[in-house]
């Protein structure tokens, strides 16, 4: 079994995969403390429950929170006998090429999107991922990754709102029933999804000027599906779109 995991600011996924497809996925809040103990006593417990053996034969780990991937290689190391593949570490390959200014760090969840959007749905497409940032990237035709657009995301911009006014609730992500708000919530909620809308919409537009080529737009992440329901310029829901990702990364660097 290949246990994935994909380490936001906000969750961390793990999911565990048979060759086939993904059996099973847990998800926790990031913490920079957990030790690899803590991380092994909830994941054995979650594995045994849904009827599955503590059967790991390989790790991938994708990680934007550098303090936590030390711990997870201890996980690896110490109860699943096995050195972890960790994207981003010049030994680890990706399979596709990388394309920015030669001191630029671009963030492990972003290459990993590349590699599984490019396997999916060939180049020239814009990945828009909504996580703790939206994030949107843009894979070239031949599935290098050549840049992109870093956006707070949804629920921090909420929160920014919410802690920087004190009269401001903090609310829910919700698609309102009109644009024009009649009261302070629905003004909100109307001002962050039809914000957002416009946000994604707009970039997309903009980076499809600059390329001059057609590009397909592929969403990811937990508000996607959301957001899709108001908008054609998401083509594509995929919601493993990362995992599927770690997973070719794995089956890459075995080679």
């Amino acid at each position: 079994m290949l246990l994935a995991i994909d380490v936001g600011n906000t969750n961390t996924v793990f999911a565990l995969h048979d060759g086939r497809s993904t059996v099973a996925e847990w998800r926790c809040r990031t913490e920079r403390q957990r030790t690899a103990d803590e991380y092994f006593v909830w994941l054995s417990q979650l594995m045994e429950n849904a009827g599955h053996k503590l059967e790991v034969s390989s790790v991938v780990i994708s990680s934007v929170v550098p303090q936590v991937v030390l711990n997870l290689r201890i996980l690896s190391d110490r109860y699943f006998h096995t050195r972890p593949k960790v994207v981003g570490k010049p030994e680890v390959k990706l399979g596709v090429p990388v394309r920015v200014d030669p001191t630029a760090h671009v963030g492990a969840d972003r290459l990993v999107n590349t590699v599984g959007a490019f396997d999916r749905y060939g180049g020239d497409l814009i990945v828009v991922d909504f996580g703790t940032a939206t994030t949107l990237d843009v894979v070239d035709h031949d599935g290098a990754y050549v840049g992109g657009v870093i956006a707070p995301g949804v629920n921090l911009s909420l929160k920014a709102l919410h802690d920087a006014a004190a009269a401001l609730p903090f609310i829910d992500v919700t698609k309102p029933d009109k644009v024009v708000g009649t009261n302070t919530v629905a003004c909100m909620q109307s001002g962050v999804f039809w914000g957002y809308i416009g946000l994604i919409e707009g970039l997309c537009a903009r980076i499809r000027e600059e390329r001059g080529v057609p590009m397909k737009v592929i969403g990811t992440g937990g508000l996607s599906t959301l957001f899709a329901q108001a908008t054609d310029v998401l083509q594509i829901i995929d919601p493993d779109l990362t995992i599927h990702g770690l997973v070719l990364i794995d089956a890459l660097n075995k080679e």
